[in-house]
């Protein structure tokens, strides 16, 4: 009774945040708007609530994170279709067909089937259901057994997917933890990931495996500050065949594992540097080769890159920069330049992460994840589509940083969900640049503090 009295605040505050998250999962639609940014606010400051109050108080922040993400076992996610087809090519992987191989609306003219077929077409959609899948093998291997498990049961397959990700954040929070302690960080930091109702919504509820590919990869992170360089390669290899986006941070080992201001007397020490940094390199690459071999194939080449090539040539969602160049090319050539600036774009994010590598200091832990963490970011920037959960990456990096910013992403993400109206797709652009002003605007007052101005003296 006494403890009821003493923490009652918080004890409302928990209720109050589990019935929001009970509302996000079973009684909202993506076309209502006010109602999801209204609960999406209200998550966040009962979060912010519970990290400064409670944050030494570890296990309590820990139990809530798990409780929220329970809250979704059984739903079925409602800001997002993706799951349809992580569904579709689990069960078609199972009969031991490549989902590489067929697009979902040719399967039946191809004698190619899966069960409730209608079903699984109509919830992806007509757009996701016209291209091969993008999804690396890893990833698959989650689809297959959700399928092994589940059976035909959608449901079913939701609630195991769904474990693999609360099981991937869990991973990521006992790793992270070791990190940030490592680091001399406040331990509270992870909890703006693993308590954060963004990560919470986009990854537990719409089951996007951002989270299950930063396990992996924060996993290697912690081998590799432990100096165990081998099973860290192996395990970027893996979170690359779960998503490619950790290719974008190959080039930031080479200042790690190499010093360019050697003296004569350590050039020895020098070069097994550079034999462990080739053998780091050919293990990532080794692991990432042998995890697409089931599949590999001149049509399976062919179709995976022509379909990854869609989110730079011919997606756009969400952009930053890219609507600035859209809008230009509207103004001086009357057209959509996206053909030509999606392929543009790419080489420039490569050129800054090329700078980055060979220029900033990346020797200490700290330094090379905030390298990663400009990396990611600064591609996001440059991207002709950037969904909400993409925004898993960098604020995970952040937590590990003194950067906020990409907190403030997470927040500002939601606004993107005003294009899905009751009357079909049509992005709000005011909203869109008012996301970014406001995540640049704060990502540039922390990457160039303002000095204090000394008073005159008259």
């Amino acid at each position: 009774m006494n403890f009821i009295k003493l923490y009652k605040i918080p004890l409302l505050i928990a209720v109050l945040s589990i019935a929001f998250y009970i509302s996000f999962a079973f009684d909202l639609e993506r076309s209502d708007f006010v109602k999801l940014i209204s609960l999406y606010t209200a998550l966040f400051f009962t979060s912010y609530f519970f990290i400064e109050k409670f944050k030494l108080n570890f296990w309590l922040l820990v139990g809530l994170g798990v409780v929220f993400r329970l809250v979704f076992i059984a739903a079925i996610p409602n800001l997002s279709q993706d799951f349809y087809r992580f569904l579709w090519d689990g069960r078609l992987l199972l009969q031991g067909v490549s989902p590489y191989l067929f697009t979902p609306d040719a399967s039946a003219a191809l004698s190619v089937t899966v069960e409730q077929s209608k079903q699984l077409i109509d919830g992806m959609g007509a757009l996701n259901a016209s291209h091969f899948s993008n999804y690396p093998p890893v990833n698959q291997l989650f689809f297959a057994i959700a399928a092994q498990l589940s059976g035909t049961s959608v449901i079913g397959s939701v609630i195991v997917l769904r474990t693999t990700i609360i099981l991937a954040d869990v991973g990521i929070l006992y790793f992270g933890k070791k990190i940030i302690e490592k680091l001399g960080l406040p331990v509270k930091n992870i909890f703006w990931y693993f308590l954060n109702p963004f990560i919470i919504i986009e990854l537990t509820g719409n089951l996007h495996f951002e989270g299950v590919m930063l396990f992996f990869f924060v996993w290697a992170l912690y081998l590799l500050f432990k100096e165990n360089w081998f099973w860290a390669a192996v395990l970027i290899g893996v979170s690359v065949s779960v998503k490619l986006i950790p290719l974008l941070f190959l080039p930031l080992f080479l200042r790690y594992f190499t010093n360019k201001n050697q003296t004569p007397k350590v050039l020895k020490t020098f070069g097994v540097s550079i034999k462990r940094l080739v053998g780091f390199y050919s293990i990532i690459g080794l692991t990432v080769v042998l995890t697409f071999l089931p599949f590999l194939s001149s049509e399976f080449i062919q179709n995976f890159s022509a379909t990854i090539a869609l989110w730079f040539q011919n997606f756009e969602f969400n952009a930053s920069v890219y609507y600035i160049i859209r809008w230009i090319g509207f103004q001086v050539v009357g057209w959509n330049l996206i053909e030509t600036v999606g392929k543009i774009l790419p080489v420039l994010v490569f050129l800054f992460v090329m700078r980055i590598a060979f220029f900033r200091k990346n020797k200490m832990p700290q330094q090379l994840i905030t390298a990663m963490l400009f990396a990611v970011s600064f591609y996001f920037l440059l991207s002709t589509t950037v969904h909400p959960w993409y925004i898993a990456t960098p604020l995970l990096l952040s937590v590990f940083t003194k950067y906020k910013f990409p907190v403030v992403w997470s927040i500002m993400a939601v606004l993107s969900y005003s294009a899905y109206g009751k009357d079909g797709f049509d992005e709000n652009l005011w909203l869109v640049a008012l996301e970014y002003v406001v995540v640049v605007g704060v990502a540039i007052w922390e990457v160039f503090p303002q000095k204090k101005i000394k008073p005159a003296r008259f």
